[in-house]
């Protein structure tokens, strides 16, 4: 019996033993990580195939694949009107269609990126299938960059367009004779294409129409036709789809190749006016805002059966924007006003008018407080916008977010501070003649020197009767010597310029208008990095001008320097700058710029 029990002690020993080694053994790791981008074995038919009837495509691999994001970047050129479905079984991609295919023509379905492997996502780069449903593949192609306007950065899900029509309307209403999408470093190429004069254009596409269709789309056109004959084609470049990573995982960059037809992306000005907006905010405020400036039309706002004393009316610098005022208690105490507004109106057809409308304006005041609490009177908030240090050439501008009475100017001091002691600093108070919320305070500051601004309770009073409480603010001047200077010798071009000094997230920090060659100085720069950009101010209006299809202007054109330039303390940069080229920008410093949502 004892005999037994050890017997049977030793096996169970020694089950544990094996179960304990069998859960200690790690999985295996698999070998080293699969860098290699699927294979096709195959295709059925084959790519290239001339004389093409079919209504599916059937592409194998030598390994599971994905498709990722392939609504987005699959495309057929010549497009169909309805998009083929595309979808993985297996180690296969299939492509079906039932659109009848135009005859003698050849297709290309563009996959960019969008085929990768199951485990790693290893990707097959610009994977192009190409057949014809004629008797050869057309073998010509047209290639350049996308750049947007003003920032010539590249423009995100840009698509290139050609079209064998001549006239612009076949832009606004048909598809395109071919398609493609420009890569991320703004380069297109439309392979495949049949000889002959085309036009070319740029969209983003708002409503995937693939037309023109919507003057907020972002567009772009060639000026003149393009020719495309096998004299001009330039043989396809052939693309490593192997991309190997340093070791910090960073892609190096890769700068774009400059291709024949440059393409400068633009939203059209608005040409349609009419009332864009209509708010109450507060109580004893509204507003009301145009989609263009009225010019020599009106934009009136009356209340009626209330006398005009009642309230008073504010208009912006461009006349687009009317602020309303209510000083009437009996008025701003009402939750809802019905007010009439005049203004310039473009119709369906094109037709501008003048047009009244009635608009109710009404205001939901917040939700009382319990009883047991105290209700505060908020204070009358005024900014000054100083604090700390200033600049030299500070201007100081008093605002506050309802119209000022006369400020009592007996509750203001101002005082220079001295090493042991503040002297009385002299200053004015101006009005701001566009603006009733808005006070200038005229003063004279010296660099190096601190002061100190004092404004006691209710020295600043609203037309609504609230006060603003005490405020101190000690600040002071910084010298010339913490900054630095750019002085720029231009040169190259005689006519009107715009030169803008931009920060290097291309903030606009000065500009400058000029006209021909000459010396132009930036003092006053906080040390840092900038960039320069001049604007050919073509029309001379003093501004960018973005381009318009109907008259075919382009938009005008602009010019980055070179590099960033590095602005020390205490130093004087001085930098030649020939304007030779336009709408150039050094492909290091372009960014994406991402299309706006509609």
């Amino acid at each position: 019996m004892r005999n037994s029990i050890i017997r049977a002690l030793i096996n169970a020993t020694a089950v544990y033993f094996i179960v304990s080694g069998c859960a200690k053994i790690n999985a295996p790791t698999g070998g080293p990580k699969d860098k290699e981008i699927p294979v096709i074995l195959k295709s059925v038919p084959e790519s290239g195939t001339v004389n093409f009837n079919k209504k599916e495509i059937v592409i194998y691999f030598d390994e599971f694949v994905v498709l990722d994001q392939i609504s987005e970047k699959f495309m057929v050129s010549p497009p169909m009107k309805k998009r083929p479905d595309v979808f993985t079984r297996g180690k296969s991609i299939h492509i079906k269609f039932e659109e009848e295919l135009r005859e003698n023509a050849t297709y290309t379905f563009y996959f960019q990126d969008a085929i990768r492997d199951l485990n790693e996502g290893n990707k097959i780069n610009n994977y192009q299938f190409v057949f014809s449903t004629g008797p050869v593949i057309d073998s010509l192609s047209v290639n350049g960059n996308v750049y947007s306007g003003l920032s010539l950065d590249i423009p995100e899900n840009a698509m290139v367009l050609l079209y064998s029509q001549m006239d612009d309307t076949s832009v606004v209403k048909q598809l395109p004779d071919y398609i493609t999408r420009s890569e991320k470093n703004g380069e297109f190429r439309i392979n495949n294409i049949h000889p002959g004069m085309y036009r070319l254009y740029a969209l983003i596409d708002a409503d995937n129409s693939k037309n023109y269709n919507n003057r907020d789309e972002e567009f772009a056109f060639n000026p003149d036709p393009v020719e495309i004959t096998p004299e001009k084609n330039l043989l396809p470049v052939v693309k490593d789809t192997a991309v190997v990573k340093p070791a910090d995982g960073k892609i190096p960059f890769k700068p774009p190749i400059i291709g024949e037809y440059p393409l400068i992306t633009f939203k059209a000005e608005k040409k349609a006016r009419y009332l864009t907006s209509s708010a109450r905010k507060h109580p004893y405020q509204l507003t009301y805002t145009l989609s263009l400036p009225p010019d020599t039309l009106k934009f009136d706002f009356t209340i009626p059966g209330t006398k005009n004393d009642g309230y008073f009316i504010e208009k912006n610098k461009n006349r687009d924007t009317i602020t309303v005022w209510l000083t009437d208690s009996s008025l701003y105490h009402r939750p809802q006003i019905e007010t009439i507004v005049d203004f310039p109106f473009t119709d369906s057809l094109g037709i501008l008018s003048q047009k009244t409308d009635t608009i109710t304006m009404r205001y939901l005041a917040p939700r009382a407080a319990p009883r047991s609490k105290v209700i505060k009177r908020t204070p009358y908030k005024i900014n000054t916008g100083i604090s700390g240090q200033v600049r030299p050439d500070k201007k100081i501008i008093i605002t506050a977010p309802t119209p000022f009475m006369p400020p009592d100017t007996s509750k203001i001091s101002f005082y220079e501070l001295l090493k042991t002691e503040r002297t009385k600093h002299p200053f004015r108070l101006t009005k701001d003649t566009a603006s009733s919320w808005r006070y200038l305070m005229e003063t004279q500051l010296k660099a190096g020197d601190n002061y100190l601004f004092i404004a006691d309770s209710g020295a600043f009073t609203s037309i609504y009767g609230d006060c603003s409480d005490s405020t101190g603010i000690r600040f002071s001047v910084l010298k010339p010597e913490t900054f630095g200077k750019l002085i720029l010798d231009i040169s190259g071009y005689e006519g009107s310029m715009i030169v803008q000094l931009l920060s290097n997230t291309e903030a606009l920090v000065r500009e400058a208008h000029m006209k021909g060659e000459g010396k132009l100085e930036f003092p006053l720069l906080e040390k840092g990095k900038y960039r320069l950009r001049v604007i050919f101010d073509l029309n001379g209006d003093g501004k960018w001008t973005t381009g318009d299809f109907d008259s075919h202007r382009q938009p005008e054109p602009v010019l980055y320097y070179p590099e960033e330039l590095n602005i020390p303390e205490n130093w004087e940069v001085k930098q030649p700058w020939a304007l030779e080229l336009k709408n150039y920008k050094n492909p290091k410093m372009q960014g994406v710029k991402k299309a706006e949502k509609q």
